[in-house]
């Protein structure tokens, strides 16, 4: 019965619904509005369950596809003998396939989870739950979208509902944190138009017939052009749309930067650590534990799988970055004395790993990539989860303000301590798959840099049992002495995120044949226009 359903649609246009409905509810009747939320944040969550299960990964390709046109621009053709009419025209395209496949089950659990940990803002709830469902209407059509300016708005969707969800909800530090997430990504925004605009005015050149000529943002039209070289040298038009080399070159890197400074990648952090510090737990889970991943899937949809030729070119400089992810986050979360800042900078390790696996242009590698992503989402938005729960208490995450919690908060504990091992990739849990299969992709081409970035894994053994342990055991302060543990609705995402943190350590089949020929395009690509 769903087949006959535009899903995609439904799935990215649900939450932007409920965002509709939240503005008619009466503004005191708070139940009422929170309750909407996680009812329009399940939708999505179901329809993307139900894909998983209908999926078949060996066929690969887009599985499911929407695809009509959406917006024609009609051209001057006076300058073009021959032709007939131009025009430009950008499509209404969304499709599904291994690599988004995972990163859309992602986004569906952690906003689900997220929308229950809601349960601790305190004012503005209509606002604050309007503008919590927009963002997730933009993440979803990120993930789905195939023509570029589709694309470019989603994206460009999240960037003023994430300001105002740490500008308004944040701590003490929340406007300038709000301020800078915004200048950095409006820049990364930049890069990406300007990178699109290059792309459009070149590949983006089609015909109907031998007269009827467009230009297009379709991500197959352009990918099309690129794998046929100077196929249109013999149409009406000049083949000069063709990309030339410094051009192709100036779009791979113009991508490389947008992309890079969404995962992202040093030197383009900065801004992440003042949102990990600033913004509302809740928020921060929709932030770490998936908008970060926009920035992995861009660099494979786009950077890779676009030039393919300059990305093979780059994969020492791209692991040499990951490698300085790794480290650089790891030694600087061993002397952090914030929770929330040690975080951040492992984050910024764990992407890191990332980028390895992205760089060892390897099935293996590239499917740890994106497993590594799924499993630092969901391990992400566990941490700040139980943050979320602990500064409701305590009014701290200062490791030397807190002490002895397992005692006033066993459960909560508990889950910190699954948690915490998950991140530092104890096998049988999540984040042990995506760093060996990235470790392992790399390891074939790359043995030096990918023995330096298994220390950053070393170093991650030291920051979160020290940071774990500093909270969990040790003398309780005596103000402390009567806390509550976790209720009912802040442990139900908790289990939820740790059964599937443990589930997918001991079965990631579940994801690595969701994955299966997912990357056949790009591997297909490498083979024959590198000849790697």
């Amino acid at each position: 019965m769903l087949e006959d359903l535009p899903v995609l649609s439904l799935i990215t246009f649900a939450p932007l619904l409920g965002a509709l409905v939240v503005l008619l509810l009466p503004s005191g009747k708070n139940s009422w509005i929170r309750g909407t939320a996680i009812v329009f944040t399940l939708i999505p969550l179901l329809l993307t369950l139900w894909l998983f299960a209908s999926y078949n990964p060996s066929v690969g390709g887009a599985a499911y596809s929407e695809q009509m046109e959406w917006l024609a621009i009609p051209l001057n053709v006076e300058a073009f003998n021959g032709v007939e009419s131009l025009k430009l025209s950008f499509e209404y395209h969304l499709a599904v396939d291994g690599i988004s496949l995972p990163l859309l089950l992602l986004t569906s659990i952690v906003s689900t989870m997220a929308a229950l940990a809601s349960v601790h803002i305190r004012k503005r709830w209509k606002t604050y739950y309007f503008l919590f469902l927009l963002l997730l209407t933009g993440i979803y059509g990120v993930f789905l979208a195939r023509d570029l300016v589709l694309f470019f708005i989603f994206f460009e969707v999240t960037l003023i509902p994430m300001f105002f969800l740490i500008g308004i909800w944040g701590y003490y530090g929340r406007e300038r944190a709000a301020t800078r997430f915004l200048v950095y990504n409006g820049l990364g925004s930049t890069a990406m138009l300007f990178a699109f605009l290059i792309l459009i005015a070149t590949l983006g050149f089609g015909s109907t017939d031998n007269v009827n000529f467009f230009f297009s943002g379709n991500y197959d039209i352009l990918l099309g052009n690129l794998q046929d070289g100077g196929a249109f040298a013999n149409n009406a038009m000049n083949p000069v749309w063709f990309l030339s080399d410094n051009m192709r070159w100036a779009a791979f890197i113009l991508l490389l930067v947008a992309f890079g400074i969404k995962v992202p990648i040093f030197p383009f952090h900065t801004w992440m650590l003042k949102v990990h510090v600033e913004a509302p737990p809740a928020v921060v889970m929709i932030h770490s534990g998936i908008l970060l991943k926009m920035g992995v899937y861009g660099l494979i949809r786009f950077a890779l799988g676009l030039f393919p030729e300059q990305a093979s070119s780059w994969t020492t400089v791209l692991a040499v970055l990951g490698v300085i992810n790794i480290l650089y986050g790891a030694v600087l979360a061993c002397v952090q004395n914030e929770f929330r800042l040690v975080l951040a900078y492992s984050s910024i390790s764990h992407m890191g790993i990332v980028l390895l696996g992205i760089a060892s242009l390897e099935e293996v590698g590239l499917q740890g990539a994106i497993f590594q992503s799924v499993s630092h989402g969901l391990i992400s938005a566990l941490f700040f989860l139980i943050v979320g729960n602990i500064y409701e208490r305590t009014g701290t995450t200062e490791l030397g303000k807190l002490g002895g919690l397992a005692k006033a908060m066993p459960f909560t504990s508990g889950i910190l301590l699954l948690t915490g091992l998950a991140s530092l990739g104890l096998p049988g849990l999540s984040g042990f798959v995506g760093e060996f299969l990235s470790f392992l992709g790399l390891f074939g081409s790359m043995k030096v840099l990918t023995a330096i970035g298994v220390l950053g894994v070393l170093l991650a053994a030291i920051y979160v049992l020290r940071s774990v342990l500093n909270i969990t055991y040790g003398a309780l302060n005596e103000k402390y002495a009567e806390l509550k543990d976790a209720r009912f609705i802040e442990a139900l995402p908790m289990v939820a995120l740790s059964a599937l943190i443990v589930l997918l350590g001991v079965y990631p089949s579940l994801l690595t044949d969701l994955m299966q020929n997912g990357f056949g395009a790009l591997l297909e690509q490498l083979q024959t226009r590198v000849g790697g």
